[in-house]
């Protein structure tokens, strides 16, 4: 028998981007339990957005939930190829556009509750895009800040709780690991 049978699955609740499932399971030990699960509707992508001076670039976002938040682009692929996704949110969250493109990662993201698949990507050769190209994603999702940090810096800020979105952080550490950067 595979590890947490579930015996039944309901739709607590559901939007256009996530949906929380409650399922009825058989626990490893053998005992019954319910289990929430909140899936996300499209796979998510984070891009670490390095310049050739090795500067990560950062945005400051006003989220909901936590309040400000210094993180790398990222964003949900809202039904588009996760690379095409990735470029559009390093487009509209940036204003950058990049030449070369690596994916580092996948990885899921708040595992033990969720299923939110993700994809890292590792964007060098960055050009500002017109503003035009942009659109109003700045200012609809609460961007405040975008900005350019050394390598090292952007350690300190982990090292210094300044960089508290889980997600990436270990976006920055793939990208760490994959330019084979002090971390």
């Amino acid at each position: 028998m595979p590890p947490w049978p579930v015996s039944a699955s309901r739709t607590a609740y559901e939007n256009p981007w996530i949906r929380v499932v409650e399922d009825d399971v058989t626990r490893p030990d053998g005992s019954a339990g319910i289990y929430g699960v909140l899936e996300l509707r499209h796979p998510a992508v984070f891009v670490v957005a390095v310049t050739e001076a090795l500067e990560v670039v950062l945005v400051t976002v006003d989220r909901h939930t936590v309040g400000s938040s210094v993180e790398v682009p990222s964003g949900g692929c809202d039904g588009q190829e996760p690379r095409a996704a990735a470029a559009r949110e390093l487009r509209e969250e940036a204003g950058l556009r990049a030449e070369h493109w690596h994916e580092v990662a996948t990885m899921w993201s708040l595992n033990g509750v969720c299923r939110a698949p993700a994809t890292v990507y590792l964007a060098t050769g960055l050009a500002t895009v017109e503003a035009d190209e942009t659109g109003p994603e700045q200012e609809v999702e609460g961007i405040t800040a975008v900005r350019s940090v050394p390598w090292a810096a952007v350690v300190d800020m982990v090292r210094g709780g300044q960089i508290t979105d889980n997600e990436s952080v270990a976006a920055l550490m793939y990208a760490g690991a994959h330019l084979r950067l002090a971390l």
